[in-house]
């Protein structure tokens, strides 16, 4: 089991706190599910703390938005110790279990609660990435309070109609002590992203490492909001028709039929704004030449070289 020291000067490879920011519903959760995912995948051991689970295993009877009013001060207690908990198991994991990222998943809407994880940063000699997710757009945020927000443990047995309401009023017991990172002025020596609109604009500020630099990437990427994909086969070769596993032939007479069948598929769904992406072989650029929409062509998505030997295609 790893271990970290921790009040010396902060070390090149020092673990990374990310702290997520932003209103309710923005999609903070899904960004850092998606981060660490990536993250782990990329063999940077990374686990997300989400405060609000914190504030559900210490508060049993949620009973409604008063509960995120500025003005209740038994609740900004009870927030402030969820909180330190969070901060206390992200400690742990980065000091004792061998964690390298750890995300910090809570509105952090203030600068006096973003002033205390920098803080805690300090005094464990952990560096500290901001994230932020602005998105004034209604129908985003309508989209992601009714896919996600409604289906919360805070709202079991309520329905819809009463779920919505009261979460709308919690979105604007946010927005009433809402301060943004602000990287001209007050937050200017902060590394920070910030996604507006769900990845339409960005603004980074000052990234100090391969692995900040690598969060950036990503998140300029990647999708926030949900879409489909469809994977679909090239129609039937000439090669299959003769058993040959690779070569580069055409489509045979049942593969264009399958082409055709696929177009009317394609315009029964409706689909708006379809991008779609073929390998360079001439079975599956003729399967999406049928289609009659745009497409490109990916030396990546083109199968494996098949193995020749002396007894014919393998």
């Amino acid at each position: 089991m790893a271990h970290r020291r921790v009040g010396g000067p902060q070390l090149a490879n020092s673990p990374t706190v990310i702290v997520m920011v932003g209103l309710p519903a923005r999609g903070k959760t899904y960004i850092s599910k998606k981060l660490t995912r990536y993250l782990n995948w990329s063999g940077v051991p990374t686990k997300v703390f989400n405060v609000g689970e914190y504030r559900r295993e210490a508060v049993k009877d949620f009973s409604s938005f008063d509960f995120f009013r500025a003005d209740n001060q038994e609740a900004m207690k009870v927030r402030r110790q969820c909180a330190l908990a969070a901060l206390a198991d992200v400690k742990s994991y980065l000091t004792v279990e061998g964690g390298q990222i750890a995300v910090f998943d809570a509105t952090n809407t203030t600068r006096e609660r973003r002033a205390m994880v920098i803080d805690f940063a300090k005094e464990n000699d952990f560096k500290v990435f901001f994230i932020e997710s602005i998105c004034d757009d209604p129908s985003v945020v309508a989209s992601n309070v009714m896919e996600v927000k409604l289906s919360s443990p805070d709202y079991k047995g309520c329905s819809s109609k009463e779920a919505l309401d009261d979460f709308m009023k919690r979105i604007n017991c946010y927005k009433n002590m809402y301060e943004p990172l602000d990287p001209d002025h007050h937050d200017r020596d902060l590394s920070m992203i910030i996604v507006i609109d769900v990845g339409r604009r960005f603004l980074v500020n000052r990234v100090q490492d391969h692995i900040q630099s690598k969060i950036v990437y990503y998140l300029m990427n990647i999708h926030v909001q949900p879409r489909c994909i469809y994977l679909c086969r090239a129609g039937e070769s000439e090669s299959n028709l003769k058993g040959k596993i690779g070569g580069d032939s055409g489509l045979s007479q049942r593969g264009k039929k399958f082409a055709v069948a696929l177009k009317k598929y394609i315009g029964d769904q409706n689909l708006k704004e379809l991008k779609v992406w073929t390998s360079q072989l001439k079975r599956t650029i003729q399967t999406a030449e049928a289609l009659n929409v745009p497409y490109e062509q990916w030396k990546a998505l083109n199968e494996l070289d098949a193995v020749s030997s002396h007894h014919g295609s393998v």
